[in-house]
């Protein structure tokens, strides 16, 4: 069987990992492309055991680098969620976990060259839209990975990445209260609909009679939960401009609870299936952002910072994460920008391979 190699990076994004691909290497066509996608992925399968995804939504993403054409930014970052089992992929999100790793790749794949010890990138969301600005470690010129920085999911420790992320507000529906309301009710569950670097409905976790502080495993094994979560879900999909999203990973969801362990607020995060094992670098700035707002379903959840910027510690399923959210609270809160630590390291690179028959290549 003839097949076709793609030059690919591997690697791993914050708390996510993936392939990494120059855009220029893949099929322009769109639904070529996911053909290509979902066969490197393996979807189809539980385990993906015929390509290189790992059988779970973190592991079966996928991001696509090209020169930009903004006049800010220097890197473009196309992302794709692939599904594990229903051979889907979902090109309305994007990914911060995989975007920490977008810098190293734009080196390792010959678009960026490091400027000293310490190398800017520039990098546009191509599917939001939102700029985002990566600091990389570069002593003398190469690449580093190795470090003392650590985030929660992650084993060890790795060279710090540092993000500030801009223009992230309405990314996706163009509003930040798509519904136009800090608190809409569906299938008597009181959410927040909010659009910060991804949509998201956000409720309170003891509204659906849990504490918050639940393990993925609990959750997952949670169906009744997960029913009564995507009924609510759909329903304020379509509230938030954002059609049926029954085939779609966004809007995401999230719970809010009080934090027990030191933080400002414990959260829960779901992709939105299945419960994520950590916590979205995206997802973070939106539940920072709807704790720092007053009128939410936050309130009476923490004691709220009112001076900026504020460091915004959310619990996760796997220990915490931070956010240093710049904003302004006139009549109401307005976010400019938020910056996130992170790490990545590279797993290996080559080429993946393709059947002929999926794409003959260039």
């Amino acid at each position: 069987m003839a097949q076709t190699g793609i030059p690919f990076v591997f690697m791993r994004g914050g708390t996510s990992r993936g392939p990494y691909f120059n855009r220029a290497d893949l099929p322009q066509d769109q639904q070529a492309l996911a053909e290509v996608l979902l066969t490197v992925l393996g979807s189809g399968h539980v385990h993906n055991i015929d390509g290189i995804g790992g059988g779970v939504a973190v592991t079966t993403k996928v991001a696509m680098l090209s020169p930009s054409d903004d006049d800010w930014a220097e890197v473009d970052y196309f992302f794709a969620q692939v599904s594990v089992e229903d051979r889907l992929v979902d090109f309305k999100p994007t990914c911060g976990n995989i975007l920490s790793g977008v810098g190293p790749a734009a080196i390792e794949l010959g678009l960026i060259k490091p400027t000293g010890d310490e190398t800017e990138v520039k990098i546009r969301a191509v599917n939001t839209g939102a700029r985002v600005l990566a600091r990389l470690q570069t002593p003398g010129g190469t690449l580093r990975y190795d470090g003392d920085a650590a985030i929660a999911g992650v084993p060890g420790s790795a060279a710090p990445i540092a993000l500030n992320f801009m223009g992230v507000v309405g990314s996706s529906t163009g509003a930040f209260l798509p519904t136009g309301n800090l608190r809409d009710t569906f299938d008597g569950i009181e959410v927040t609909c909010m659009d910060v670097a991804m949509p998201m409905v956000i409720a309170r976790a003891a509204d659906f009679g849990l504490s918050g502080h639940e393990s993925v495993a609990e959750l997952d094994a949670n169906r009744t939960f997960f029913e009564r979560m995507e009924a609510v879900r759909l329903k304020a999909g379509a509230a938030m401009g954002m059609g049926d999203v029954a085939k779609s990973v966004t809007p995401k969801f999230g719970l809010l609870a009080p934090a027990r362990d030191g933080g400002t607020i414990a959260t829960r995060y779901f992709m939105p299936w299945t419960t994520h094992p950590s916590m979205a670098v995206t997802g973070s700035q939106c539940l920072a952002s709807c704790a720092l707002t007053p009128g939410t379903v936050a309130d009476g959840l923490l004691d709220r910072p009112t001076t900026s910027p504020a460091n915004v510690v959310l619990e996760h399923a796997s220990g915490t994460i931070e956010v240093l959210v710049d904003f302004e609270m006139n009549n109401h809160f307005t976010l400019n920008s938020a910056g996130l630590l992170r790490t990545a390291r590279k797993l290996a690179d080559g080429r993946v391979y393709v059947p002929a028959a999926v794409w003959k290549g260039r």
